[in-house]
């Protein structure tokens, strides 16, 4: 039992937050998401200064989910099985991923360079302005296949633990990982906490999204590959957890995706994922289908193993 839901109703509802967003898609006016992240820039104002920067971005950690984590699992405690549905709506973003991925390949389709840039720009930090459509296609790739994993699969699975309450936990700690978890002066230690904490959030679903890269590359060669890829590639990433998700995905996709990104200006050297060809145009399709088709997995998985249970309670 999980927040007094069984097994069986939280496949359900897994199924049922997943068709919410593919149905509505984000909400126009006001994503919540982006009013934390509102609130987190005010605590981080406020508390990113002096010393101690370690236990100020701690307690600014603490500040920023802790009290919305706890007012979700009243409000689930309250409304009961529909609120946990409408939690993992407003936390998944498989169909925005989708909606910000494949006008990209539809501009570089139509060749639409600067169209192409302005919409790669709005999803990566790197610079944009004058990237070639390879340069956009590795990006767009990239982004889907990292955040399959934060956007998607890592809010499923912390769903399944824990129900809405624990996906909203995921999603706003990978959120603050995303504004304080940069390695510069201001947030070197500020946003240490955040950074550690979500690495080990992400440390299971990561491996289980890799995982799932690898089951659905094409032929045992493609199998093959995905695996060599996760397993010779991912060390050589700072990020324990994008390394595997990213090398394994850009195997089973057999692009040759990492390199050279610029960044403020400066091109950055990172290291090689996957292998195979230059991404281009189709390959952000081919990506947004190998994280689509990993959702079904994910959900037909869930569906399954409910049967199971439901068969052995009657058997």
């Amino acid at each position: 039992m999980l927040s007094g839901l069984s097994w069986p109703m939280v496949a359900a509802l897994l199924v049922a937050g997943v068709l919410l967003d593919l149905l509505l898609g984000e909400t126009r006016r006001f994503h919540p998401l982006v009013g934390f992240g509102n609130l987190a820039a005010a605590i981080e104002r406020r508390l990113n200064a002096g010393a101690a920067r370690v236990p100020r971005g701690a307690l600014a950690w603490a500040l920023a989910v802790l009290p919305l984590t706890a007012l979700a699992a009243w409000l689930c405690d309250l409304a009961g099985a529909a609120a946990h549905a409408v939690l993992l709506y407003f936390c998944i973003g498989l169909r925005s991923l989708r909606d910000h991925n494949l006008p990209i390949a539809a501009a570089l389709q139509r060749r639409d360079l600067p169209a192409a840039r302005a919409l790669t720009g709005r999803i990566v930090s790197r610079d944009t302005h004058d990237a070639s459509e390879a340069d956009l296609a590795k990006a767009s790739a990239e982004s889907l296949l990292e955040n399959g994993n934060d956007a998607v699969f890592g809010t499923l699975f912390w769903f399944a633990v824990a129900g809405g309450p624990g996906a909203l936990l995921f999603r706003l700690a990978n959120t603050l990982d995303a504004m304080w978890g940069y390695r510069n002066q201001r947030y070197l230690h500020f946003g240490r906490v955040a950074a550690r904490i979500d690495d080990a959030l992400n440390y299971v679903p990561a491996r289980l999204t890799a995982l799932s890269y690898v089951l659905l590359a094409p032929g045992i060669g493609g199998k093959r590959t995905a695996w060599r890829c996760w397993r010779r590639q991912a060390p050589a990433w700072s990020s324990p957890n994008a390394g595997p998700v990213m090398a394994s995905g850009a195997g089973a996709l057999g692009l040759a995706l990492g390199g050279a990104a610029r960044y403020d200006g400066v091109v950055e050297q990172r290291p090689p994922l996957g292998r195979g060809v230059p991404a281009a145009a189709r390959d952000i399709e081919r990506a947004w289908r190998l994280v689509a088709r990993t959702t079904v997995l994910w959900l037909l998985l869930a569906a399954l193993s409910a049967l199971a249970v439901v068969g052995a309670r009657y058997a």
